[in-house]
């Protein structure tokens, strides 16, 4: 769901989503566009799943009811076809939002697309691959094992709150074991677990204002009626976290490991980066 500040005068408007699977690539589509434009408030419909008659229906009341503009995944061509002329009488914009890439696919591949709802989350390889990147993630998050990261395709470094936790998930749902190791003062990682010959290590780092805004948000969460916690502690301390820092970038430096600042980026943002670095890193491993 897009989340927007409530603005004075907002335009705002109905947004429905209609797909025959998941919906997943319509809500991060519908995102991506709508954070193009100021001063709107969308009320988004969500309405997966949607694979029979009677379900659309149902759905088309709905729109009947609050008009907006409609973005759909549906490969039926009779349900296609229903909603699209519904949606022409009502006078509202209807964009079956995977119809470009599919026509240009079909004419360079030379065939027509199967038509079938939800094959990308078929339970096929990738899906099991998906699934144990996944448990590979949990298992090796914050350090909490280190006997087998060799196994690991990435492996993310960096202090604490640099979104080493997030990141690694993200991976894992795009099929990478990824295993993150935090940065410690006092906490000591055999060194020779930076010098394995598998994984892909990436350096995650952050500005010190933004790291200790993040632990003292966090703390306060963890702890609201421990005051006594935010005295004199160093991991809020701002001159104990830029030593962090610079330790952490000594140590990237030293194995020549990309360094990301996640500071003013998103997970997904983030993560897209690690997915670049790391093809490119497989391909050039490839060419030895």
């Amino acid at each position: 769901m897009v989340v927007r500040r409530k603005k004075k005068n907002a335009h705002k408007f109905h947004l429905h989503l209609v797909s025959d699977a998941t919906g997943t690539t319509l809500l991060g589509l519908a995102r991506a566009c709508l954070a193009q434009f100021e001063g709107i408030e969308p009320v988004q419909k969500f309405w997966p799943l949607v694979r029979t008659q009677r379900q659309l229906e149902r759905v088309i009341a709905k729109i009947e009811a609050n008009p907006g503009p409609v973005i759909f995944t549906f490969v039926d061509k009779k349900m296609r076809k229903r909603l699209q002329e519904r949606c022409e009488e009502l006078h509202v914009p209807c964009v079956p939002v995977l119809d470009p890439i599919m026509r240009s696919l079909s004419s360079y591949l030379g065939q027509h697309a199967m038509g079938v709802p939800g094959l990308q989350h078929t339970m096929d390889d990738a899906y099991f691959k998906r699934v144990s990147a996944i448990d590979f993630a949990m298992r090796h998050d914050d350090g909490k094992k280190l006997s087998d990261l060799n196994e690991a395709d990435v492996i993310l470094v960096g202090v604490s709150r640099t979104s080493k936790t997030p990141t690694s998930v993200f991976l894992a749902r795009r099929g990478i074991k990824a295993a993150n190791i935090p940065l410690v003062p006092g906490v000591d990682v055999p060194p020779e677990k930076f010098e394995l010959n598998n994984p892909f290590y990436v350096g995650l780092t952050a500005s010190p204002d933004r790291l200790m805004q993040i632990r003292r948000s966090r703390l306060k969460a963890d702890h609201p009626n421990e005051k006594a916690k935010f005295q004199e502690n160093a991991y809020l301390d701002f001159d104990k976290i830029e030593e962090e820092v610079r330790n952490a970038r000594r140590l990237f430096s030293k194995h020549g490991w990309p360094v990301i600042d996640v500071t003013k980026r998103s997970i997904e943002e983030t993560a897209a980066e690690i997915l670049a670095l790391h093809q490119s890193y497989l391909e050039k491993k490839n060419e030895l």
